[in-house]
């Protein structure tokens, strides 16, 4: 996919346009059109844009397919804050026992908090989830904050229980699957997944209440 960014303009109409996809009732007589922005990403809007070098991909009757069409793309109209989804976070992480920080982590080096997420592999989602793995925890909508997060937490809780919660074994099967780690006895000899577990560590460490304010102490605003 070309690298160029939405203008403001651009990024603007297309938020306004996906607001209105929302917006719209599951019953709603309105047409559903995807387009692809001329960076390469896709939006979706309840109307026609006459806008330059935009293409239609397809103009469908209601949502139904209308997320998955646009996220083939990977756009970067979905992107969300860092923050957008941490109630959701909080309640599954608290309700299996997994650390907030740790699932907030691999969220972000998984996605970057993009719901529609897309891997070269096939994983899906703000937390990746592949089709299988997904189907495992019962996910109905691959792509809805709500099931994959929820998947995405109870998986990794079912990796901290397999892997006596060695927090680098557990974010190892997460990337590169439980059996990989099974058979090389700890992390994989993959450069990616190496890079990994390196990179949810971090993110785990900024996201950590604690590690905020140490950081906050040491260094206080104006100070």
């Amino acid at each position: 996919m070309r690298s160029h960014r939405l203008s403001s303009a651009r990024r603007s109409a297309a938020a306004l346009g996906l607001c209105a996809w929302f917006a719209m009732s599951a019953t709603a007589l309105a047409e559903v059109y995807v387009y692809e922005m001329p960076d390469g990403s896709r939006m979706i809007t309840d109307h026609p844009i006459n806008a330059k070098h935009t293409r239609v991909v397809r103009v469908t009757p209601d949502v139904k397919g209308a997320g998955e069409l646009a996220a083939r793309k990977n756009s970067p109209v979905f992107r969300e804050s860092s923050s957008t989804y941490d109630r959701l976070i909080r309640r599954y992480a608290d309700e299996n026992g997994v650390d907030f920080a740790l699932v907030k982590a691999v969220m972000h080096a998984e996605s970057a908090f993009n719901p529609y997420a897309v891997s070269n592999k096939g994983a899906r989602g703000l937390m990746q989830m592949m089709p299988e793995t997904a189907r495992r925890y019962g996910v109905r909508d691959i792509y809805n904050p709500v099931e994959n997060i929820r998947a995405g937490v109870q998986h990794l809780k079912f990796l901290s229980d397999m892997f006596n919660n060695k927090l680098y074994l557990v974010i190892a099967a997460y990337n590169a699957g439980e059996n990989a780690v099974k058979e090389h006895q700890g992390i994989p000899p993959y450069a990616e997944t190496q890079m990994y577990v390196r990179k949810v560590l971090q993110y785990q460490r900024q996201y950590s209440p604690r590690y905020r304010y140490t950081t906050l102490a040491a260094n206080p605003p104006g100070g």
